[in-house]
């Protein structure tokens, strides 16, 4: 049984919520977000407070009820306080500077990738410290994932471009025998 599900979600004084033909609309202080909700799941909207209903007992509905409260949750937060993913490089001459809206990163490749934030995404860069910041949780992950893809940190050394909470189990180098 869904336990997330079934807890309400809240609605800060801030924001606006609009549901129509089961189409949610966000609105709050950082900007606005839309979703598509599925036929086996309802929202009831009462004052100050959004609950996930189901119309049937079946595992696909539950799992359904689970992922749409946590949606509609991440939406409400998005538009409130807004998300933010910090990623680190690491690495003697690795470095990215912002360019208007791209981020141009030179991470001992022979030439200078030129990353294109998406729309809704900022970034601002500090010495080795990007730190993305967006409405969309979902979009903002997906960005960050894409950059440290670039050059993922690798267990020798540790160079490369990691999530700030992230752990490289490092390995032992190759021995000099003679």
């Amino acid at each position: 049984m869904s336990r997330v599900g079934k807890k309400p979600v809240e609605i800060p004084g801030s924001a606006k919520v609009t549901y129509k033909e089961k189409h949610l609309t966000i609105k709050g202080d950082k900007g606005k977000l839309s979703l598509e909700i599925n036929p086996l799941v309802d929202l009831k909207i009462d004052d100050r407070l959004i609950v996930v209903e189901i119309k049937s007992d079946d595992r696909k509905t539950v799992a359904l009820q689970g992922l749409t409260r946590s949606l509609v949750s991440n939406m409400i937060e998005g538009v409130s306080k807004g998300f933010e993913r910090k990623l680190e490089i690491n690495g003697i001459g690795y470095r990215a500077e912002s360019k208007g809206k791209s981020v141009v990163f030179n991470l001992g490749y022979s030439h200078p990738i030129d990353f294109k934030l998406p729309e809704g995404i900022s970034a601002s860069i500090d010495k080795s410290l990007i730190v993305l910041s967006g409405i969309d949780k979902q979009l903002l992950g997906q960005t960050a994932a894409s950059i440290r893809k670039l050059r993922p940190p690798e267990p020798y050394k540790g160079k490369g471009i990691k999530y700030v909470e992230e752990h490289i189990q490092r390995k032992a180098g190759k021995t000099g025998t003679v």
